[in-house]
């Protein structure tokens, strides 16, 4: 469901289960996709250009009232809550919360089943990880997969346990996409 205030440009893709809230503004290029679970945008919401949203099968996108959602931005199964500022290319992945009045700025990753406190920022560059957040340069590696390790990526993203090897994952991943082999395009 798209309110009759919304925009959406025409070059813009919203896939299955979405539902876009009063104001928001959903710009060229961008894919708001609901295809393997649930999105909703809050009214006056700004989706940039050539961003993406993902609804996943446990967890929704979820993106508040009055967020901006920088060009290139990866939301994937997370939860903005509102006044959210998500800048250029921020990658939010699935389980992940990003507090009210927070910021995720340029680059800034948001790794799966991690909390973003209210108001904090996640500078230019760095990854926030775990819950509460550690918030670290991406220098700082080490310490971050020492986190992350235990936030079960694998399981989240893709729903499987560990030692599926990759090839088994990406026919999994291929069987799954080419379900929409048949799809075509209809007038809004």
């Amino acid at each position: 469901m798209i309110h009759e205030s919304a925009y959406v440009a025409s070059s813009a893709m919203i896939v299955g289960d979405v539902r876009i809230g009063a104001g928001v503004r959903v710009l060229h290029g961008a894919v708001i996709t609901a295809e393997d679970g649930e999105v909703t945008v809050g009214e006056n919401t700004v989706v940039m250009e050539h961003a993406l949203i993902r609804g996943r099968a446990g967890h929704p996108a979820r993106i508040g009232a009055a967020v901006m959602i920088g060009p290139h931005t990866h939301v994937n199964g997370s939860i903005v809550e509102d006044e959210v500022f998500i800048a250029t290319g921020a990658s939010l992945f699935p389980g992940s919360r990003i507090g009210t009045g927070a910021e995720v700025r340029i680059n800034g990753v948001v790794q799966v089943n991690t909390n973003v406190e209210p108001s904090a920022v996640v500078p230019i560059g760095w990854v926030a990880v775990g819950s509460p957040a550690s918030i670290l340069p991406p220098e700082r590696h080490e310490e971050i997969w020492k986190i992350q390790r235990q936030l079960d990526f694998v399981g989240t993203v893709y729903g499987i346990g560990p030692g599926v090897s990759m090839r088994d994952l990406m026919r999994q991943q291929s069987d799954y996409y080419g379900a929409h082999a048949e799809d075509h395009a209809i007038d809004r």
